[in-house]
């Protein structure tokens, strides 16, 4: 269990629910049922029910929260599904487009997205850190609000603030382009978000890797929308050539830019998952990030070479190909002019 469902678990085993934590590795189960699971700031300790390993669970759910990596998403539901509950509602935490992956296995009225707007830090086996964000989005692919989406915002209320959408689509496609280039970069770069963007050629791969994405969306027909403490992603990631008059092209490129430094102030310490994932000897997550931008971007006949290229570079990390560091991102755009 990572950072992610260690924090969603205990909020929930503390605020009263039943949960039960499926615990893949054995040191982990054993942490929670003897010691507890803690958050670190507010240091409440619970204590759910822990099914180890491949141990079957006895009875059905209600909910399955799904707080995997999204390399391990098919997997998982493949293994488990009838296992938990025929009719369980399964909630992707993910980012990417995953609920689209597990739709295709289980049916798409038994997937509820769940959009994370906030951090969750592991500190070791049983130890996890809610950092407070934006709170959560939830919704269906097809755009439906059934009775079981607006009872699941009910649920994750203890975790923030939860808003139910009937454009998941377009949430779920913002997310992943600022995914794209702060986890992608994240990665490529070996460092935290605030020294990779201080330097104006790691913002500018990023509008490049966004941009793209953008235009993939448009041709899928998706409504994008704006994250909580963002800017519109159409605007950050609008070249110069868009404008014709000099003065207000450059006045743009510096909002644009200071738009970035802002990001990466408020963010200056988050370090890339999907870094920490291949530091561990983990599959980086790349394909299900701008990997996804490049196999949808064949579909409709945009070119994404700078999105093609960073995976690229992702995997050549992977492989130890390459190091992680602020030189290799520099090669990244060196390459791509």
């Amino acid at each position: 269990m990572g950072a992610l469902g260690g924090v969603v678990a205990q909020a929930l085993a503390h605020a009263g629910h039943d949960v039960t934590v499926l615990a893949r590795r054995a040191e982990t189960a054993h942490v929670i049922e003897t010691s507890g699971l803690r958050e670190l700031r507010s240091g409440f300790v619970t204590k759910p029910r822990v099914l180890a390993g491949d141990t079957d669970s006895g009875h059905a759910f209600e909910y399955v929260i799904l707080a995997t990596q999204p390399t391990d998403v098919e997997s998982v539901v493949k293994q488990w599904a009838d296992r938990l509950g025929g009719s369980a509602q399964w909630l992707c935490l993910q980012n990417g487009l995953c609920d689209e992956r597990v739709a295709n296995l289980i049916g798409q009225e038994r997937v509820i997205g769940t959009v994370v707007a906030f951090g969750a830090k592991l500190h070791g086996a049983g130890l996890c850190e809610h950092v407070p964000g934006g709170g959560l989005v939830v919704g269906r692919i097809d755009g439906s609000v059934a009775p079981a989406l607006t009872a699941c915002a009910e649920l994750l209320r203890p975790l923030g603030k939860v808003r139910v959408s009937k454009n998941l689509l377009g949430i779920r496609w913002s997310k992943l382009i600022v995914n794209c280039a702060i986890s992608t970069l994240g990665t490529i770069g070996g460092d935290e978000l605030g020294p990779l963007l201080n330097q104006r050629f790691a913002r500018e791969l990023a509008f490049e890797i966004m941009g793209e994405a953008v235009q993939v969306a448009r041709a899928l027909d998706i409504r994008l929308e704006r994250l909580p403490g963002t800017v519109p992603l159409p605007w950050l990631t609008t070249s110069n050539s868009d404008d014709t008059a000099g003065v207000r092209a450059m006045a743009k490129r510096w909002a644009q830019h200071t738009a970035a430094l802002g990001l990466g102030a408020k963010y200056r310490r988050l370090r890339s998952s999907m870094l920490r994932a291949i530091e561990r000897g983990h599959v980086p997550a790349v394909d299900y990030l701008n990997g996804e931008v490049v196999q949808r971007a064949l579909r409709v006949g945009v070119a994404t070479p700078i999105n093609t290229k960073a995976c690229e570079y992702v995997w050549a990390i992977a492989r130890g190909e390459r190091p992680a560091s602020h030189a290799t991102l520099r090669t990244l755009f060196d390459e791509t002019r």
